[in-house]
């Protein structure tokens, strides 16, 4: 197959190419006239941009155990819809977890089959796994394929994937620096949200506070000391805070091996904006000012922050006190899987980014974080994983034709631009409505 885009995204930026296809790879990148034999040729639109497949590295998707919160079926369709082509599983709120060998067979039985798009995984760093004795069981997670793991410092909210203390974040460390693991590590200090006032009711200025900034920083600063000592490759997730960009600019100024995400509800929603009782926008770190969403625009800017990623984390509405809008007791999680390119393309734009930017922060830099060497580039070798985008395309947002499987989501009812308009997976164009049988297949790191 050839594709031939008027505008493409690649390595060299944007421009005019073919793209060989041959058994699911990309075979060759040439000029747009580039003439070869194919069994045929695909020509995107004039108004459309061709862009290496998303890959979201930050998904809750719950099976097995919590499937009716969401599932590998819905999730991945959910994923094609948004450009996505590649993402990886976060290891809960699943149950069981995704912490040891067994939990990752079991997982992968319930994905295998299923799934829309390239699924990878996440194994996890709890305390059964993080002492001296057990840290066994996190490089047989390593050698069976995981991306990294995933660790907590406060509660996680579900009980069966405890935090870890300090001495247990320093022993996961070392163990996972030894055979050149990624730790990937939810960053919010314990001891400040202890502190920090409780939140109550309908009011979110209240949850927000009781999630200070103070707790990210603490933490961050937690991490990268341990990066320090260790030499341990380590990801911070979900900044919501600028007040951890100077720590994680100084640590890779250093070179400590640390980089970090952040998602597109902190960099598209504000704190002011959120009605009350509206609990489809709480996440944990909380969305915050407009003031702290401009400096993490100024991050990516500047290269601290490396990527976007959705925290896709969904619950079942009756979870997100939809009746009673308690922000104290809901749930805490965005469900924004299919509708992220759209969001940060609109806000983006608006800031005078490019296209380029937003594949690179969407598609390559998570792939390279998760070691997913196939994946995120337009270039010979990869796979032929393509998200064919009309970035002037208006959309708004409806909640309830949404493949998530709840239609609940902060977006309902915006306005946006950057429609997707077709995703495509090793050179076969993937059907999220599920009138074909799924195609994606379980990944490996590599």
């Amino acid at each position: 197959m050839i594709v031939r885009a008027l505008r493409a995204v690649t390595p060299e930026g944007e421009r005019a190419v073919s793209v060989g296809v041959r058994d699911g790879r990309i075979a060759w990148v040439g000029e747009y006239g580039h003439s070869a034999r194919a069994a045929r040729t695909v020509e995107t639109a004039g108004d459309e941009v061709l862009l290496p497949g998303l890959v979201d590295s930050h998904v809750h998707i719950n099976e097995p155990g919590r499937t009716e919160w969401e599932g590998f079926a819905t999730a991945t369709r959910a994923a094609a819809a948004g450009g996505v082509t590649t993402l990886v599983d976060m290891p809960l709120n699943s149950v069981p977890p995704t912490t040891t060998l067994d939990a990752l067979e079991e997982k992968r039985a319930a994905a295998d089959g299923a799934v829309a798009v390239d699924v990878a995984f996440w194994g996890g760093a709890v305390p059964e796994n993080s002492s001296p004795e057990t840290a066994g069981e996190l490089r047989r997670l390593h050698e069976a394929g995981v991306c990294g793991f995933k660790a907590f410092l406060a509660p996680s909210g579900v009980e069966e994937f405890g935090h870890l203390g300090p001495a247990e974040l320093r022993t996961a460390a070392e163990a996972i620096g030894a055979f050149g693991g990624l730790l990937i590590v939810h960053a919010e200090d314990p001891a400040v949200l202890a502190a920090a006032p409780a939140a109550h009711g309908r009011d979110y200025a209240a949850f927000a506070a009781s999630r200070p900034e103070q707790a990210e920083a603490a933490a961050v600063r937690a991490v990268v000391e341990a990066a320090r000592a260790t030499g341990a490759r380590t990801h911070i997730l979900h900044l919501s805070s600028s007040a951890a960009l100077p720590e994680i600019a100084r640590a890779r100024a250093e070179g400590v091996p640390v980089t970090a995400e952040t998602c597109p509800h902190y960099l598209t929603l504000a704190a002011e904006d959120v009605p009350p009782g509206a609990t489809q926008y709480k996440c944990c770190p909380p969305i915050r000012g407009a003031a702290e969403r401009d400096a993490l625009w100024q991050g990516l800017a500047e290269g601290v922050i490396d990527c976007v990623v959705s925290d896709h984390s969904p619950s079942p509405p009756a979870l997100k006190n939809t009746a009673t809008g308690d922000f104290a007791t809901a749930w805490g999680g965005i469900s924004g899987l299919q509708v992220g390119f759209s969001a940060v393309w609109t806000a983006a734009a608006a800031r005078g980014h490019r296209l380029a930017d937003v594949a690179a922060w969407m598609s390559r830099a998570p792939a390279e974080i998760a070691g997913l060497s196939t994946k995120g580039v337009l270039e010979p070798g990869r796979d032929a994983d393509f998200a064919v985008v009309a970035p002037e395309d208006p959309v708004r947002v409806d909640a309830a034709s949404l493949h998530h499987r709840h239609p609940l989501t902060p977006y309902d009812g915006r306005d946006l631009v950057g429609r997707v308009r077709s995703a495509w997976l090793r050179g076969d164009p993937i059907d999220p409505d599920g009138r074909r049988p799924p195609r994606g297949r379980l990944l490996t790191r590599g």
